[in-house]
């Protein structure tokens, strides 16, 4: 038994000490692919063999679910993605691999301690405020939005489209251009923009999940000032209260799927009459319906009460059907408490809600008032980093909802 135990203590103090060692924050790159590098920001905290990470993108962040330090190895899974970081601390150095559990992406990361390099001596144009970025889109759009928040040199911002946005892009000036990045979640992308001296701005974005071609073969845009007489001249962007709609609004909208357990739950179950219900069309592989879970968890803590009921027709890939281990973790890590259907696949969805009209955006939510009718929709859902647009489009989850509450409570909607 001593004998064991002098083995075994040596390597207890160095999980130990590694732990110890490996808290705090790293930055460095990831290598997306042979020509396009992403810088990472990593925060690290815990004690012992435990720990928790976060991958930072400005103030928004994409925290672990679990993490571990065995000797100099780390891992961090991060389930409601379904991705894991897997890495070894040697010489300083974290280096390792962000991965998709099924296999999609694997990325190369090197990181050391964060060291405060200051801030650039360049002096910053000033760019925050709402730009248009006249485009045409599969989902039909013309126009989105970039949105911009500076602080001299430092600057965060997003890109806003019918569906959400791509999460907050953060970075800095230098030399003529600013250089924006978010890496974590499911999303690995740089925005690089450049000030033209006709007010106008050139963005050349990239990122495996940009739609801009091969990795490494930016997609380029201009931008002009909203403000800007020139913005006039471009269709503006699609409304998120009427993109997507329904083919009769004086037909009941219903549903019927099983939950979670394989039990039937359908609109006409008592659990739903009178009440006024968010029916919410969702899938845990899309990072807008991230940014909209805790929000729907929230106000349905708010309201149920009242009479509010919220469900989600969730729409999984075949590789996540069998097991459903992603959409578990994410039901766990928002907290969610309300009905949670499964509804079919993505491809499968014009024919799981027929009743939709132009139902193409992730997520979508159709607001429901106690005769059964849809009274709004909703699409997509922007992240923090959208500013006002998010502030916006949370008022209005909650104007809705308390308008539809305030109706006549003995509707029957049979």
């Amino acid at each position: 038994m001593n004998h064991l135990y002098r083995y075994l203590l040596p390597l207890f103090l160095i999980s130990v000490s590694t732990a110890q060692g490996i808290t705090g924050r790293w930055d460095g790159t990831a290598q997306i692919s042979d020509t396009l590098t992403i810088p990472v920001h990593l925060d690290l905290s815990g004690s012992k063999t435990l720990v928790s990470g976060a991958f930072i993108n400005g103030s928004q962040d994409s925290s672990s679910t679990e993490g571990q330090v065995d000797a100099d190895s780390l891992t961090l899974k991060f389930a409601q993605f379904a991705t894991t970081f897997q890495a070894t601390l040697r010489n300083g150095v974290l280096r390792g691999t962000y991965s998709k559990d099924n296999g999609d992406f694997s990325y190369s990361l090197e990181l050391t301690p964060y060291r405060n390099q200051g801030a650039s001596s360049d002096k910053a144009p000033i760019i925050s405020g709402v730009w248009i970025i006249p485009t045409e889109s599969a989902k039909g759009e013309h126009a989105w939005r970039l949105v911009v928040e500076q602080s001299g040199s430092k600057v965060s911002a997003t890109i806003l489209r019918v569906d959400g946005d791509t999460g907050t892009l953060a970075g800095s000036y230098s030399n003529g251009k600013f250089t924006l990045t978010h890496f974590g979640d499911v999303r690995a992308i740089i925005l690089e923009i450049v000030p033209n001296s006709d007010g106008s701005l050139d963005l050349a974005l990239d990122g495996p999940h940009t739609h801009a071609g091969p990795v490494g073969d930016s997609a380029k845009f201009k931008a002009i000032r909203e403000t800007d007489p020139r913005a006039k001249e471009t269709p503006p962007p699609d409304d998120f209260s009427a993109h997507t709609s329904v083919k009769d609004p004086q037909q009941i909208f219903q549903f019927s799927f099983p939950d979670l357990n394989g039990k039937i739950v359908s609109s006409t179950d008592h659990q739903f009459a009178n009440k006024v219900v968010l029916v919410n069309v969702t899938g845990s592989w899309c990072p807008n319906c991230h940014d909209e879970a805790p929000y729907l968890a929230e106000i349905y803590r708010k309201y149920h009460s009242r009479g509010l009921e919220i469900v989600a027709l969730d729409f999984e890939e075949s590789a996540q059907a069998h097991t459903l281990s992603r959409l578990h973790a994410f039901i766990k890590k928002y907290g969610i408490e309300y009905t949670y259907l499964l509804a079919g696949e993505p491809k499968g969805v014009h024919d799981k809600i027929p009743q939709a009209v132009n139902l193409n955006a992730w997520p979508t939510t159709f607001f429901i008032g106690r005769d059964g009718l849809v009274k709004a929709v909703e699409t997509g859902f922007p992240s923090p980093g959208s500013l006002e647009f998010d502030r916006e489009a949370r008022q209005k989850y909650v104007t809705n909802i308390e308008k539809l509450l305030q109706e006549d409570k003995h509707v029957s909607n049979n």
